[in-house]
């Protein structure tokens, strides 16, 4: 694994230092582990626990729900909060349905399957907050309906976009099969770190995130 980008031992202390899971999203935690399933890392959970307790969002849009172990670990840090999940993989859509089965006990999460693209243009609501943890190639691509259903003030976060420290280099040093999504994540840089109505800070946890905020009623983004 290429991930995380920043030095080992701080990613231990991280890890380790920080607030452990519990209860269930500890059991789904381990389970992904196991199995290898791509879930957030630990010390993106902490800093979701921070970051939606001081923005209180009520209405929550997810793109790529997988177990959804974020999905439940966002109904469980907002009690009030309704969240829309999407995933089109089968797999991981079953795993997930479980999991809501058996750990959404306030039946705050709709899981909507089949490809984002899609159904994103089905979708008449504004969201407060949208976490975005697809396929990275694809984020630039979301990026124009997601700002449509995001409210003034409203947050995106793109979850993975250092590549494993492959943004940083020239595309001739990346590996040809690695270089659709180098362009898509570009593409999402210059797209919004210097909007003048979006405010964008790229943080160093995990992969990296990119957050963003929506200033403006509307946005429009020169591609």
């Amino acid at each position: 694994m290429r991930r995380p980008v920043v030095k080992e031992e701080i990613v231990d202390f991280l890890r380790h230092k920080q607030e452990p899971s519990t209860g269930f999203l500890a059991e789904i935690e381990a389970f992904a582990h196991q199995e290898n399933i791509p879930i957030i890392q630990h010390e993106v959970v902490v800093y979701f626990r921070v970051l939606l307790q001081a923005l209180q969002p009520k209405e929550i849009l997810e793109i790529g729900t997988a177990i959804g172990f974020s999905t439940l670990l966002m109904a469980d840090i907002l009690p009030h909060a309704k969240i829309k999940t999407i995933d089109r993989n089968p797999e991981m859509i079953s795993l997930a349905q479980e999991n809501f089965a058996k750990y959404d006990y306030r039946k705050q999460i709709t899981l909507l399957e089949g490809d984002a693209a899609d159904i994103l243009g089905q979708i008449d609501q504004q969201f407060d907050f949208v976490f975005m943890d697809s396929a990275k190639s694809k984020y630039i691509v979301f990026l124009p309906e997601i700002l449509k259903r995001l409210k003034k003030g409203g947050i995106i976060i793109f979850d993975d976009v250092f590549q494993g420290g492959d943004i940083a280099k020239p595309i001739e040093e990346v590996r040809r099969g690695q270089r659709t999504i180098y362009r898509g994540l570009h593409r999402l840089f210059e797209a919004t770190l210097n909007h003048p109505d979006l405010s964008s800070s790229l943080v160093p946890l995990s992969d990296g995130l990119l957050i963003v905020r929506k200033n403006q009623e509307y946005v429009d983004l020169v591609d």
